[in-house]
């Protein structure tokens, strides 16, 4: 006898989480920006330059209007070839702005890792830094792919090469508005490879809502972030782990970002206690580095509220001996679909 097929529905007994998918990211993420207008949003951890949510907002629509005044369109590609930095999350935030899409790329990948996926993704501009840009321009120059760069070391004979202040100069209010819908694509980041080539993953402005709203709104988060949070970015910004659950997600709920461009373990203590670090997101090897330092007990790291770990398992052990470290802060991973675990 064929039993007919049955629907189990499991519900959560708290209320469902409001997800405004009809928003596009840029408005979503910015939508209390009267509410953190003056709380600082982007800390540079090298230089110590920090940004005002009204500064960040200003810089992304002023460089809207600058990707309009070179020909970008939306729709368009732009490939982000940076190491973290406050200009990768001003030139994400502006290209969504501009209802352009965003291809990231690790900056040590080879020239020909580099012209294939810009090539699969039809970019149409790379914003790079001085350190890369030869291999972008090995493919740039035979493709009609303008190429800009952020900062000014490089030299004046590397014509047709433009620079970032072009956007950032520019005058906001020629910003064109966009009708953005949910379904549009504003991010286009790149697999790892682990189970075969590196592929692109297709998301949507209502994809990267939805899962920014699980993990940082309703009334019981799966990440408890706030306004009063300083979350620590030593993650690559490529990657769409840092990307979405500690920028995006920190952009949303009013909290400052510490933005640290390499990791280095007497550097990151040195920044956790000068900025009062409340949440850490970190990875295995990172965790390992942290348990193992001889350092730890040189610095007041007691700011650290939660540790939250990604991108692989974290093991028993070396959970326990990281507890012993940091034993006044609540300990979680994150999954591949970006779900905050608290495991202690």
């Amino acid at each position: 006898m064929e039993l007919s097929p049955q629907e189990f529905i499991f519900r959560s007994p708290l209320p469902d989480i409001p997800i405004p998918t009809h928003l596009p990211l840029y408005s979503y993420c910015f939508q209390k920006l009267s509410q953190f207008h003056d709380r600082p949003c982007l800390i540079d951890g090298d230089t110590s330059e920090t940004l005002t949510y009204a500064d960040v907002d200003l810089s992304a629509r002023r460089i809207s209007a600058g990707l309009h005044k070179i020909g970008i369109c939306q729709g368009d590609v732009i490939m982000l070839v940076l190491r973290n930095c406050p200009q990768f999350a001003l030139a994400f935030l502006g290209a969504t702005h501009r209802g352009a899409v965003v291809t990231t790329a690790n900056p040590f990948y080879t020239p020909a890792e580099l012209a294939k996926q810009a090539m699969a993704t039809k970019t149409r501009l790379v914003i790079t830094q001085s350190a890369y840009l030869e291999k972008i321009k090995s493919f740039a120059d035979d493709s009609d792919v303008m190429v800009m760069c952020i900062d000014d070391d490089y030299s004046s004979e590397n014509d047709g090469v433009l620079h970032f202040s072009t956007l950032t100069n520019a005058d906001e209010r020629e910003a064109p508005a966009v009708k953005i819908n949910p379904d549009d694509l504003v991010a286009l980041p790149f697999s790892s490879g682990t189970s075969g080539l590196p592929k692109g993953v297709m998301l949507s402005h209502e994809n990267l809502v939805t899962t920014i709203s699980q993990l940082v709104d309703g009334e019981n988060p799966h990440q408890y972030t706030h306004s009063e949070d300083v979350l620590l970015c030593v993650l690559p910004m490529f990657h769409i782990y840092a990307l979405n659950s500690i920028l995006l997600c920190g952009i949303r709920s009013g909290a400052a970002v510490l933005i640290v461009q390499k990791f280095e373990i007497t550097t990151l203590f040195e920044l956790i206690e000068k900025y009062k670090v409340t949440v850490a997101s970190f990875v295995p090897p990172i965790v390992l580095a942290l348990v193992k330092s001889g350092e730890t007990h040189r610095y007041d790291l007691s700011s650290i509220r939660a540790v939250v770990t990604g991108a692989a398992p974290l093991g028993g052990e070396l959970q326990e001996a990281v507890k012993a470290r940091l034993p006044h802060a609540t300990f979680g991973q994150v999954s591949f679909s970006l779900l905050f675990l608290k495991i202690n």
